[in-house]
């Protein structure tokens, strides 16, 4: 049965890509863009500290530093090139440039053909990826296998993101169907790869897609209740100043719902449906009202904490911005009804709901599956073990 389970996992995935490969090869960015964030900038190496001291910045005293670096990218590589630190932009830091230190550096070039470089941030790989290093070991130290195919299923988002919803809505596609095309196959391919093929895994993949299709009608309902346009976000309005075409707004922040909404969910219906198949095992003779009762104890707990979770996270990441507006005497019951706060109250308000709403939907079919999954003839043989692990399966 296990090499059945990877056989199945394979043609899924087989499927997927299949599917898939004509819009990751169809997709084409425009060109004749502007100038884009990232565009003009490479790695350098600190050569020389040619000067340091402190400035005048706006009233207040901060160090800068003169460098000599070296281009190590790009069409400028091995040039030497001299950039200033804290000179002529406000720092907030007090990190210092060292010799041997890799920075990223902006490079332009003015009518006359001479070069400018700039410093634009430092060079972060080493130590992120020393930390994701730290976070897969831990992953798998704790979740063996399991914690491998979670790795894979990350990687595989990224990917599906990256190489297949980006591409599309910058080619001028409706962002929220391909964020629609996007999420199913992320819920097809990575459930089924991180928890095996199970009926513990298809209760959970129908909460889920009862939940995202009922989080997404929510949100067009509640974006046009609201007059909500999606140019809230400043990233929104920046990247329609950049590129010579239009991007349909309202459909990148519906499907930005979606895709945010899915990862929560992830999650969240795998428990619920863990839950159910435990409660069925640990007892057979359990009834249906039984289990789904005891299953949605544990869910509605499960749902309070997730909430405040994601109010919480909200929060925490506008914490700058609530400061902002208290310094300026601002009344905060007008505060929601600008649009970088409404969407944000919106997207809060609507993914909290589809929350709710995988809790007994996963329950209910996952109640279903424990208890008459015997009773759907010759289809149950194709459906797998009722979970992972589960040495016994259980008809009724």
């Amino acid at each position: 049965m296990k090499q059945f389970k990877w056989q199945i996992i394979l043609i899924l995935a087989a499927i997927a890509a299949f599917f898939a490969w004509p819009y990751f090869n169809n997709a084409n960015i425009p060109g004749g863009q502007k100038s884009t964030y990232g565009e003009d900038t490479v790695r350098a190496e600190v050569q020389q500290i040619v000067e340091e001291g402190t400035i005048d910045m706006d009233g207040r005293q901060q160090s800068y530093q003169v460098a000599r670096v070296k281009i190590l990218d790009g069409t400028y590589a091995g040039i030497p090139m001299e950039i200033d630190y804290g000179k002529r932009q406000v720092r907030f830091d007090d990190y210092q440039l060292k010799v041997g230190d890799q920075i990223i550096v902006s490079i332009s070039k003015t009518p006359d053909n001479v070069l400018h470089a700039y410093f634009a941030d430092f060079v972060r790989t080493t130590p992120l990826l020393i930390l994701f290093a730290s976070f897969s070991i831990a992953i798998l130290l704790i979740s063996r296998w399991k914690g491998l195919r979670s790795l894979l299923s990350m990687l595989f988002s990224l990917f599906v993101i990256i190489k297949y919803i980006i591409p599309h809505i910058l080619a001028g596609e409706d962002p929220l169907f391909v964020s629609i095309i996007g999420s199913l196959v992320l819920l097809g391919v990575t459930l089924y790869l991180t928890y095996g093929w199970n009926l513990k895994s298809h209760a959970a993949v129908m909460g889920m897609f009862l939940a995202l299709l009922l989080t997404g009608l929510l949100s067009a309902f509640f974006m046009v209740l609201a007059r909500i346009n999606g140019a809230g976000d400043e990233n929104a309005m920046f990247l329609m100043q950049m590129m010579n075409m239009q991007i349909n707004l309202r459909g990148l922040y519906l499907g930005g719902v979606i895709i945010g909404a899915l990862g929560v969910l992830d999650d969240l219906v795998m428990t619920q449906a863990s839950a159910v198949f435990e409660l069925h095992q640990a007892n057979t003779t359990l009834g249906f009202r039984t289990i789904y009762n005891s299953a949605m104890r544990i869910g509605q707990d499960h749902v309070a904490a997730t909430v405040n979770t994601l109010v919480l996270a909200y929060a925490g990441g506008s914490l700058p911005m609530f400061l902002m507006f208290s310094l300026a005497r601002g009344n905060y019951a007008y505060l929601v009804n600008f649009s970088f706060i409404a969407e944000e109250v919106v997207r809060t308000l609507v993914g909290s709901l589809g929350l709710i709403a995988a809790v007994p939907l996963t329950t209910l079919f996952a109640t279903g599956l424990a208890l008459y999954g015997g009773r759907l003839g010759k289809l149950r043989q194709f459906l797998g073990p009722e979970g992972e692990g589960s040495g016994e399966e259980h008809y009724h």
